[in-house]
């Protein structure tokens, strides 16, 4: 019995690896989603109307909105500027003398009464008027609030400015009429600094006043110490105040 040849004489070789170009995971890389990337923009804060507290109550509007007498404010405002404006404007629009003194006289009157026996007392909690006794001597008298009910800072705050800026304005507009030789208002604009000078000083020692007031109630008082330390305190307090008040 002859020996039967293998089939397969030789070893069985390997298949040659096949060269696959480009990456092997190109397939796996186009089915999957590129990452997102989230960056913060300030795209959603463009149309905000204010970014903080301090940008809503800005403006003439944010004043008002503060103001605890916002008519009162605004009426001493109103009396002050529309004097100026009138009295500016007198030639070229109302173009009568007698008239624009007249109108301008008016406001300054109206401004006058309203600030030291309205716009004072509500804005700041201060009055002042002038006396005469029985003897015929003139001598001031100074209102207070209570220190214990404080002004609202806006209305203080706008206030005050209207006591010591306006004035200002009236001594510029003075120098333009005499630089300008106007004469014939300057009769309106020294009235207009009489009562706005009067006001500026009688509410400065106003509030000189009370705050004087205040210091000696505080100091009398001596915060229960009683005795010596209530003397000292006093003495402290009325010093200080005196140096700080003093004319």
């Amino acid at each position: 019995m002859s020996v039967s040849t293998p089939l397969l004489d030789n070893t069985i070789e390997p298949d040659e690896p096949e060269h696959i170009s480009g990456n092997i995971n190109a397939s796996n890389n186009n089915n999957t989603r590129q990452p997102v990337v989230l960056t913060p923009t300030n795209h959603g804060n463009e149309n905000r109307m204010a970014s903080t507290q301090s940008d809503a109550e800005s403006g003439i509007a944010g004043i008002f909105r503060q103001s605890t007498h916002p008519i009162a404010l605004f009426f001493l405002y109103f009396f002050r500027i529309a004097a100026i404006v009138l009295y500016i404007l007198a030639e070229t629009v109302v173009d009568n003398y007698v008239l624009s003194t007249v109108l301008v006289v008016v406001l300054l009157a109206m401004d006058f009464w309203n600030c030291r026996n309205v716009a004072g007392r509500t804005l700041v909690g201060l009055r002042f008027w002038n006396q005469v006794d029985d003897d015929g001597e003139s001598y001031w008298v100074f209102e207070s609030r209570d220190p214990s009910r404080p002004a609202n800072p806006v209305d203080s705050k706008m206030f005050w400015i209207a006591i010591y800026v306006f004035p200002a304005l009236w001594i510029a507009l003075l120098l333009t009429c005499l630089i300008s030789l106007g004469v014939s208002y300057l009769p309106i604009v020294l009235l207009a600094l009489i009562f706005n000078v009067t006001n500026a000083v009688g509410f400065t020692y106003a509030d000189r006043d009370a705050k004087q007031r205040w210091a000696n109630r505080v100091a009398g008082g001596g915060w229960g110490l009683g005795g010596f330390g209530g003397s000292i305190i006093t003495g402290a307090v009325q010093r200080g105040v005196g140096r700080i008040f003093s004319s």
